[in-house]
């Protein structure tokens, strides 16, 4: 595939380990303040049933183009058609900066956006750290992953949302990572929101696509 689709489709790219199912997102032609920007989003983890089609996902897939953004989502490693097997996100970052590559090839004047939900968060963040995107979107981060990272190299705008109700990701371990952080995210706290947003997903919408215009 040497083009962006100007329909949402799903198609393989070559990845480290094989092939890597992705899901783009054209630019909604219609919008009035269309960003020369692809925003790039991370699922959760896989061995718990994480893909490319969870809720928070497509969420974050159709507030990027509400905002004026192409996008891409892809299968980690052994998840849908990608190829491997899980790799406890070593591989997974490998994946994501192949695909960085392949949207800079395409568009080689325009921004990197970055996202990602639960485990998906720490894959966007660890690549953040090496490219350095235009935005950086965490939902509730996995903080415990973060061991020996040197957190000093996220150094673009970020937006953390965090459920203060998260059954999954201390909501409190969060706050106090946050505290430690030398550039800290902007943070959206949602009081009454679970792990998977039951119930939250068109508010995340809102707060996000108001957070992000």
């Amino acid at each position: 595939m040497q083009t962006f689709p100007t329909t949402e489709s799903t198609f393989l790219l070559p990845g480290g380990a094989g092939d890597i199912e992705v899901l783009t997102t054209p630019h909604d032609e219609t919008h009035t303040d269309l960003k020369k920007a692809t925003a790039i989003i991370c699922h959760p983890h896989p061995l718990f049933g994480g893909t490319m089609h969870n809720k928070v996902v497509t969420t974050l897939a159709r507030v990027f183009r509400d905002i004026g953004l192409r996008s891409m989502r892809f299968n980690f490693r052994g998840v849908g058609k990608s190829a491997g097997t899980h790799d406890e996100g070593r591989g997974e970052v490998d994946d994501l900066l192949i695909l960085i590559q392949w949207i800079k090839k395409l568009f080689p004047d325009e921004d990197i956006w970055l996202a990602g939900f639960s485990f998906g968060a720490y894959v966007a963040t660890k690549a953040a750290m090496q490219v350095s995107p235009k935005q950086l979107v965490t939902i509730a981060p996995q903080v415990s992953r973060f061991k020996e990272d040197d957190l000093t190299r996220v150094t673009c705008p970020w937006l953390l949302v965090q459920g203060e109700q998260d059954e999954v990701v201390s909501a409190e371990e969060v706050f106090a990572w946050i505290e430690t952080l030398p550039h800290k995210p902007d943070v959206i706290r949602m009081p009454t929101a679970s792990h998977f947003f039951h119930g939250q997903l068109l508010e995340l919408r809102r707060l996000l696509e108001e957070r992000l215009q």
